[in-house]
């Protein structure tokens, strides 16, 4: 019996606890999932695939899902809207590229996603350029509102010397439209989702947000955020919710290999070496390696919700199935006796998970 058939034979579902968003009142699973796998990332995934995702998700307890337009060029949306057909569930989605159409033929990979769909991402996060995607993403998603909106991948890491110009569109209009959809009711909450630290410290003293996607940033593998971001969050009453807690795979505990992809690329030999290292220690205490980076992160008390990426009803499976494990506090200790976790990082306890 393969790997997959275990895990399906042993998870079942969980009653996930909510936390809470401090400015916004609304309240999160701590587990949720991250669909830039179901627009194609870097493999293709069938729509059937995608809706066994989906319904394996909320039947397993998995209650709040994030998308973006980005993700398979209005492909993720699309899936998502026609799996969720109605059912309760937390949504977040990302303005500040809209999509235009576009005439193929297409390579088979384009900004990392394997997807057909007829349009090429165009940077915009002007005042109607935000209600412009709100309303086409709704349009995607085949729903009336949305809870979350997040401002996607501003910041110098993705626009380089076009970062002032494009800080100058969010901060001069588009931040005004988020907070007049939140003013009107159309959303609950708004906020940014990003790759880096520095430019949430930046927005931060500019504007007050209710949250911040995070991703790859605070994991098991780095803690910068444990410096500034994550103390100015809970100073300002700001939520933080994780993404990409497997550093884009190098934690997912499936046999780390030369050629392991950390932060969308290939993985340097010295993440590398440490990532080896960590997964060592946890098979020294007989934990899976990507249990103890999705449960790492739910340990600090300012994460609201933690949303890997899931691609199959296999995945949704597995990571039920690391959500749920116990991992026993030595690990934890041996990491950081080792200097392979921040000594000031917080852990998680072990806990007791209720099933349904």
């Amino acid at each position: 019996m393969g790997a997959d058939a275990a895990h399906l034979r042993v998870w079942r579902p969980a009653v996930i606890p909510l936390r809470r968003l401090p400015g916004s009142g609304l309240a999160l699973p701590e587990l949720g999932f991250g669909t830039a796998p179901l627009g194609n990332l870097y493999r293709s995934v069938s729509d059937a695939d995608a809706a066994a995702t989906i319904a394996a998700a909320l039947a397993a307890g998995i209650g709040y899902a994030d998308t973006a337009p980005y993700y398979g060029f209005g492909l993720a949306e699309k899936r998502l809207g026609a799996g969720l057909a109605g059912q309760q569930a937390i949504v977040s989605t990302k303005v500040g590229r809209l999509l235009a159409p576009a005439e193929g033929p297409f390579p088979e990979e384009r900004h990392g996603f394997r997807s057909a769909e007829p349009f090429e991402p165009v940077y915009d996060y002007s005042y109607d350029g935000v209600l412009r995607s709100h309303a086409a993403s709704l349009a995607r998603l085949g729903v009336e509102r949305v809870d979350i909106l997040l401002v996607h991948d501003i910041g110098r890491q993705t626009h380089g010397a076009r970062h002032a110009e494009r800080m100058a569109a969010l901060t001069g209009g588009g931040l005004a439209a988020l907070e007049r959809l939140r003013d009107e009711g159309a959303i609950t909450a708004f906020g940014i989702g990003v790759n880096e630290c520095e430019v949430a410290m930046e927005l931060l003293d500019r504007s007050p947000l209710d949250l911040i996607l995070l991703a790859g940033r605070y994991t098991l593998l780095e803690q910068g955020a444990l410096d500034a971001v994550l103390p100015r969050c809970a100073a300002t009453g700001t939520g933080v919710v994780i993404g990409g807690p497997y550093n884009s795979g190098i934690l997912a505990g499936r046999g780390l290999r030369a050629d392991a992809r950390y932060d969308y690329a290939a993985a340097p030999a010295p993440v590398l070496d440490k990532a080896r290292r960590i997964e060592a220690a946890c098979a020294r205490h007989q934990v899976d390696l990507g249990a103890a980076a999705l449960q790492f992160v739910l340990g600090h008390p300012g994460v609201a919700s933690v949303v890997p990426g899931l691609a199959s009803a296999s995945e949704v499976a597995e990571t039920m199935v690391r959500y749920t494990g116990a991992i026993p506090a030595q690990l934890w200790a041996e990491l950081k006796h080792d200097g392979l976790l921040r000594a000031d990082a917080p852990v998680p306890e072990t806990k007791e998970i209720h099933t349904a």
